[in-house]
């Protein structure tokens, strides 16, 4: 590893943006100067959010710092994910395939559709009524 072994990525989705920190340590992640566990209360978001650090065995290496805002709980998860696989190709490029075929590299691009005018929502018409 370099002299600056600080490897960072900015994972996206939806409205969540995340700023990813790779730092050499023992796979401890802090969320917002919270634990992973402290911030993200369902397992599922917490398996999300160490996806790309198994598929590359990294999990014991590195101590992850994130800064994440915006959307909600799984719109960060998701965000989170997506910095930490883009710093990892910092880390070392070989890791490429193995979270290129997961799908960990790709941004989401489903974003919230917006209000249309003459409906209640971007889809929901007014009630209909016949008389």
């Amino acid at each position: 590893m370099a002299a600056n072994s600080n490897f960072y990525g900015t994972g996206r989705r939806k409205k969540s943006i995340a700023r990813v920190f790779l730092v050499p340590g023992k796979g401890e992640i802090t969320v917002n100067k919270r634990s992973l566990d402290d911030y993200f209360g369902l397992e599922t978001l917490k398996v999300i959010v160490r996806q790309p650090l198994v598929a590359t065995d990294t999990s014991d290496k590195f101590d992850v710092v994130v800064t994440v805002k915006g959307g909600g709980y799984t719109g960060q998860a998701g965000a989170v994910r997506h910095g930490i696989a883009r710093a990892l190709l910092k880390v070392d490029a070989e890791y490429r395939p193995a979270l290129k075929s997961a799908g960990y590299l790709t941004r989401d691009p489903r974003m919230k559709e917006r209000k249309k005018y003459g409906l209640k929502a971007a889809r929901r018409a007014p009630q209909f009524s016949k008389r």
